[in-house]
């Protein structure tokens, strides 16, 4: 998979981890909990939707004993909050595509903050399936350069099923896989000692747009920020062609 690379944006987050760092587990233990009642189960091995989670937990640095403690605590709770999953898609400005992933105990309320974050900033937001197919669902598992040897990441990625390979970044290697066989390749690289910079399910674009206009870079940037920041949100896909620094006055 050759072009643009996802790092660009995986990168922001994990610099911002650092701030972030109890909302970031907040939001992953909220995942982990509904994976458990809506997916199957609070054992790995038969819940695939919960191995992702675990996956995308270690990939942030929740520790183990956070991670058994949420998994424990929604296994055992009949009642709990009551999630649902809500996307929304839409523009940024100069037609940025956007996808908003959601987990909300109230959908007016989320719906509401969404709706203001496209209007306030350039964007508008659309209806179902008005971006989602310039997307296609992947498993993507980021792993540093450093002391790494690329033809021995590829050999053990392809050998452990991953799809595509691209090795394009400075800094990183990027691991595709169909969404089914993202739990099975993530655990064959860890177990062959590979640690994560970003281990998840995500939506990659089959193309991405370059905003050449300053002023509307400010503005999808700031898109970008206060999606991220909002409590009900769990993860946000776009094609903006970003550039290495954006701007973020």
């Amino acid at each position: 998979m050759s072009g643009h690379s996802k790092w660009s944006t995986i990168k922001r987050k994990k610099e911002k981890t650092d701030g972030a760092r109890a909302k970031i587990f907040t939001k992953i233990g909220r995942e982990l909990a509904v994976a458990v009642r809506e997916g199957g189960g609070a054992d790995p091995a038969s819940n695939s939707k919960l191995r992702e989670c675990i996956a995308k937990a270690k990939a942030n640095n929740v520790p183990n004993d956070n991670i058994e403690r949420i998994i424990k605590k929604a296994a055992g709770s009949a009642d709990g909050d009551n999630y649902e999953t809500i996307t929304y898609e839409g523009y940024g400005p100069c037609g940025i595509a956007v996808i908003v992933e959601t987990l909300t105990d109230n959908r007016n309320r989320t719906a509401g903050d969404i709706r203001h974050f496209f209007d306030k900033f350039g964007g508008n937001l659309g209806t179902q399936g008005c971006v989602s197919f310039m997307f296609s669902k992947k498993g993507l598992l980021v792993i540093e350069k450093e002391d790494n040897d690329e033809d021995k990441v590829m050999e053990d990625a392809l050998e452990a099923g991953a799809a595509d390979f691209n090795s394009e970044n400075d800094d990183v290697y990027e691991i595709y896989t169909e969404p089914d066989d993202f739990g099975t390749v993530m655990e064959a690289m860890a177990d062959k000692g590979y640690e994560f910079v970003s281990a998840d399910v995500s939506m990659i674009p089959s193309t991405y747009t370059k905003i050449e206009d300053e002023e509307a870079a400010v503005k999808m940037q700031k898109l970008l920020d206060i999606l991220d920041d909002n409590d009900d949100v769990q993860n946000v896909y776009h094609n903006w062609d970003m550039p290495d620094e954006p701007d973020e006055d």
